[in-house]
């Protein structure tokens, strides 16, 4: 039988050690849980970092998956399929943008972004008007141009020289994005509602209403990265809607797909036509099964359903602030970052919870919890109930 060291093995010896993977190999979960090759079993409190919006083979969507793979697996973008029309009018309607296009993954469609925004102005404005600007402590992707999109300079080591055209401003600071629009060079501003990677640091309100109105003025397009915080996350089916927001361009991916590799952007009113014939493409784009499988996701996210994230959310929060050792939380709906106390460690405390049969990340020094949005009240209870047996263990 196939045990967890051989699976680990097979990782070491054949895998490009790019993960810093925990010493965990997984097997096969349902719900909310999932085991191990040896019989463990685990709460999931990190939904495949934000994927696995339903949770594992919600009955729905494995019918959904299977049932488009046994009609078209694959097409290509020479032909029309039903799934990627029907998951089109679905996030066009619901996000109030006016076009979608279809890529595998959320580096993808910021990279889709980064090449309408920039069209847009060349169109419009010629030549000289193709700076991006992003936030500190942001994060965009891995592939080089949304490298050099992410504010992070613990991601850029080793990759140098980036994509030209990209630079970040301070968060939450109106006054240096108006001071550094006034050289006329800006096409968009790019920013997370809640900068997950960066440590589930939510953007105030005012800030974000200050950039919609300052883009507005100039013309400049507004993109907001739902990688992480859409689909449900936060609460709300795209998080720029708890703000009355208005962006010209949405990025998608992570818990779209349920758990299949699936990316999207969305284009307003005023780039909705800005790329024509030959413009973009993706060989995998809008692949039918994965398609099929965010319609199924899709399908569950009604008003009830986010509610009952928003309010499952408020709970997991106001008992995170009761532990011990916990010193803040932060973000939306079922995105939580918690800060503890001087001496105690999230690596620690996410290495002690597994070994209690939850499982936890970390983003930046903060503790990270992305339970899938399926979640129960009485799955919460239970890892609180192992996060105070943790902490109170601690130093």
């Amino acid at each position: 039988m196939t045990d967890n060291q051989q699976i680990k093995q097979l990782d070491s010896d054949f895998i490009a050690q790019t993960y810093g993977r925990f010493e965990l190999a997984l097997s096969h979960g349902k719900g909310c849980e999932v085991w191990d090759f040896e019989g463990n079993k685990y709460l999931d409190f990190t939904s495949g970092i934000g994927t696995n919006s339903l949770g594992w083979a919600d009955n729905n969507w494995l019918e959904a998956v299977t049932a488009q793979a046994g009609k078209l697996q694959h097409t290509s973008n020479l032909f029309y399929t039903e799934p990627a029309g029907r998951l089109a009018q679905t996030l066009v309607n619901a996000s109030g943008l006016k076009r979608a296009f279809f890529c595998n993954s959320g580096a993808e469609a910021n990279e889709g972004v980064i090449k309408t925004a920039r069209k847009y102005s060349f169109d419009k404005y010629g030549e000289g008007r193709a700076t991006v600007l992003s936030l500190q402590n942001s994060f965009h992707g891995r592939t080089i141009s949304t490298l050099a999109a992410t504010g992070q300079a613990v991601f850029h080591h080793s990759f140098f020289p980036f994509t030209q055209g990209f630079e970040h401003l301070p968060a939450n600071d109106l006054n240096a994005l108006a001071e550094r629009l006034k050289t006329g060079d800006v096409c968009a501003v790019m920013l997370e509602v809640v900068q997950g990677e960066g440590g589930v640091c939510a953007l105030s309100p005012e800030y974000l209403h200050g950039v919609q109105a300052l883009c507005a003025e100039q013309d400049i397009l507004l993109a907001i990265d739902e990688v992480q915080t859409g689909i449900g996350r936060t609460g709300t089916l795209f998080a720029y809607q708890q703000f009355g927001l208005k962006p010209d361009l949405v990025s998608l991916a992570k818990g779209l797909g349920g758990g299949l590799p699936i990316g999207a952007f969305l284009l307003g009113e005023k780039c909705q036509t800005t790329l024509g014939k030959s413009d973009h493409g993706s060989t995998y784009g809008g692949n039918p099964v994965c398609c099929a499988a965010a319609n199924a996701v899709l399908a569950k996210l009604d008003e009830t359903f986010l509610a009952e994230v928003k309010r499952k959310g408020e709970k997991l929060r106001t008992a995170l602030l009761a532990l011990p050792k916990v010193k803040s939380v932060s973000g939306l709906g079922l995105m939580i970052g918690v800060e503890f106390e001087d001496g105690t460690t999230a690596s620690e405390v996410v290495a002690n919870a597994m070994a209690q049969g939850v499982l936890t990340l970390t983003a930046k020094s903060k503790l990270r919890l992305l339970p899938p949005l399926i979640i129960s009240d009485e799955q919460i209870d239970h890892a609180i109930a192992v996060l105070k047996s943790v902490l109170n263990s601690a130093n």
